[in-house]
């Protein structure tokens, strides 16, 4: 039985499956031509991370594929219901990268606070010519001990986010509509760990009282974070994205930034990728990364885990 992995998998996963008796694909197969390219090869599952799209038209089209994998959280670029009401198995790995989007998110929040992501681009610039000025620049940062954090989506990264915030001396505050609380484990690295219970609040109570907010919520139709919810924070908070593209109104974003409502923001998601806006690129507030929340060496060898382990169960 072939399985396409069209956007890869760690060499784990493969060979899991190969000693399953599976023929992993590892090519990567423009969309277009996709459809030829599963059906020419009999291929019976499709995997995907974020850069392949398998919509209805492809699923009617391989009428031999059954499964489709994501090898990640957000499945917005499968039509899901479709997908299974036509018999096909869909399967991703929700909780394989929680742990590296946790750590890009505090990646970001501690070059915030410090101004690395500004100053990186200075230095190369102007440090030989202008080190004492651009030292007295950067010398307002401040820690993230003792400030709260508000965390928009408290499912399983929510709580990723939440460990580690718990874990430096933040007070960590959530909102979820599905969630009304969860009892956050830290784990040390002696084995031993610590629980705190978090009861989520409504959204205007985090946006309000967060020093710092981090959003993880599913793609959407509407703006979680629009220029409404901008005016609702607190003067000088920061926004960090590290969940999906289109839940910020980017406009309104920059505009909080422009007007100083906001101290800084983080991106690692846009509304238009892979060619997000050139005025957030350019922004010398705004942090930037091209969506690699869960690209960590780790997080990929748990995701082709976990995709070989659901394959194997259900296929074989």
């Amino acid at each position: 039985m072939k399985i396409l992995a069209n956007d890869g998998i760690s060499q784990t996963g493969i060979d899991f499956l190969q000693e399953n008796g599976f023929e992993v694909i590892t090519v990567n197969v423009a969309q277009e031509q996709l459809v030829d390219y599963i059906n020419d090869n009999k291929v019976s599952a499709l995997l995907v991370r974020s850069a392949t799209t398998a919509r209805k038209e492809l699923i009617d089209q391989c009428p031999g594929l059954k499964l489709i994998g994501r090898g990640g959280v957000g499945m917005d670029n499968i039509d899901v219901e479709y997908a299974k009401s036509k018999g096909l198995h869909v399967i991703n790995t929700p909780a394989a990268s929680s742990a590296s989007v946790a750590e890009l998110v505090f990646a970001h929040l501690y070059g915030g606070v410090r101004f690395l992501y500004d100053s990186n681009r200075s230095m190369p610039l102007e440090g030989e010519t202008n080190f004492k000025g651009l030292k007295k620049a950067y010398a307002k940062g401040v820690e993230l001990r003792g400030k709260t954090l508000g965390i928009i989506g408290f499912g399983r990264i929510g709580q990723e986010v939440a460990k580690i915030g718990l874990g430096i001396g933040m007070q960590v505050i959530a909102t979820d509509k599905f969630i009304e609380k969860a009892a956050v484990e830290v784990a040390l690295y002696s084995g031993k760990s610590i629980v705190e219970e978090i009861k989520t609040q409504s959204m205007e109570s985090v946006l309000s009282q967060s020093d710092f907010i981090s959003l993880h919520v599913p793609a959407q139709k509407n703006y979680v974070i629009d220029e409404q919810a901008f005016s609702q924070m607190k003067k000088g908070a920061a926004l960090i994205n590290a969940a999906r593209g289109g839940v910020v109104d980017e406009v309104a974003l920059v505009k909080a930034l422009d007007s100083g409502q906001l101290s800084f923001a983080a991106l690692d998601t846009f509304e238009n990728e892979p060619k997000p806006e050139i005025k957030l690129l350019m922004h010398d507030k705004i942090s930037l990364t091209p969506h690699i929340g869960a690209a960590t060496l780790e997080a990929q060898d748990r995701i082709g885990e976990e995709l070989a382990q659901q394959i194997t169960t259900l296929l074989k």
